[in-house]
């Protein structure tokens, strides 16, 4: 690397040559910069980032970070990664570098995360605390399993928050039905919460469905792609987790539903989208049936949890409820098992009886 004073612009470059992942050496180079220390300071970055010198800042090692992972998560997920670590962790280790942030660091950046109010005045959630740790974590992870880092200061440090809040929101069945009345009057809203409460299905999902995933003769409905609107532009992807690709089985009255609404839709088309519509849409039509009957809002989200409960009271069990949501059942008995009928009276009446008969 070298560093020249551009007397037209009284700034100063750097030129740089790299070997890249191929083998081939690059140039390039970087203007701009008010003084020499500003870009002989980048240039050290830049070599340690070419070495992988943990010597490095957060902020560099970031760069290296989104190289190595933008393009293996879907783009709303690197979307939401990447303002969490802007916002929430940056502003604190950017500037700090890699060998020398310890757990004592991230223990003060937790109290400080603790301590922070979000736009509604009120502390963050435990949930999004948990989430922050995470992102952090998640970094380190990295450092230390492809660069070389000695230690994960944030695993060190202990995590904070939790993974689910102990309050879930749900609708019961008559609830559901008294929102629904107050839908009937745009058939698009009726017939995307009927999909989404009766079939417990993503709203990405639903967002997604066309008329060649539905199976009528079958009454079923085959799950395999997930929409989301990102700058402005349409992005289909596979589901959210791999138990997401999955064949729902519906009820008579929803097979006949939907078959009358696909064919309500003129000149729509086998791959169109029959729910064109987006989540802040849904979200506004939430608040209006809500208010209208009187019932407590919850998230769109939480349809899915009120179509497991439903499945619960019914009586099914763990593994059969997450085939159909798309869920490993480990997840099921974990996030619900406040809904599952307990089963201890049963054992210690069972117990009771084969001590008697000893």
């Amino acid at each position: 690397m070298a560093v020249y004073k551009e007397s037209s612009s009284n700034t100063w470059r750097v030129v740089y040559r790299l070997t890249d992942w191929t083998g081939e050496q690059k140039q390039s180079s970087k203007r701009g910069f008010a003084t020499k220390r500003e870009a002989l300071a980048w240039e050290r970055e830049q070599l340690q980032k070419a070495q992988s010198d943990l010597n490095m800042t957060f902020e560099a090692f970031f760069e290296l970070y989104s190289r190595d992972m933008k393009t293996r998560l879907r783009k709303n997920t690197w979307q939401t990664k990447e303002h969490i670590i802007n916002t929430k962790i940056m502003p604190y280790f950017g500037k700090k570098r890699m060998s020398d942030i310890a757990a004592k660091d991230i223990i003060q950046w937790q109290n400080e995360m603790m301590n922070l109010q979000g736009k509604d005045g009120k502390p963050l959630s435990a949930t999004y605390l948990k989430t922050l740790h995470n992102q952090v974590s998640a970094i380190f992870n990295h450092a230390v399993r492809f660069y070389d880092l000695r230690n994960n200061p944030a695993a060190k440090a202990g995590s904070i928050g939790k993974k689910e809040a102990k309050d879930m929101l749900f609708w019961t069945k008559d609830e559901y039905l008294k929102f629904a009345d107050s839908m009937m009057d745009k058939p698009v809203s009726f017939y995307a919460f009927e999909m989404l409460y009766w079939c417990g299905i993503r709203m990405g999902e639903l967002l997604a469905l066309t008329p060649a995933d539905f199976d009528f003769i079958k009454s079923s409905v085959t799950i395999s792609k997930s929409y989301q609107r990102i700058d402005k532009e349409d992005i289909v992807t596979e589901p959210k987790t791999p138990k997401g690709n999955r064949i729902i089985t519906m009820p008579d009255f929803l097979c006949q539903q939907m078959q009358e609404y696909i064919h309500s839709l003129y000149g729509c088309k086998p791959t169109d989208r029959i729910f064109p519509i987006t989540k802040s849409y849904l979200h506004h039509e939430m608040d209006r049936g809500s208010k209208e009957q009187g019932i407590k809002r919850i998230r769109v989200h939480d349809i899915r949890h009120s179509h497991v409960s439903l499945l619960i009271d019914m009586g099914f069990s763990a593994v059969a409820i997450a085939d159909r949501v798309g869920h490993e059942s480990i997840d099921i008995t974990f996030r619900y098992a406040h809904m599952f009928p307990t089963k201890q009276t049963e054992m210690a009446q069972k117990l009771e009886i084969e001590r008697g008969e000893s």
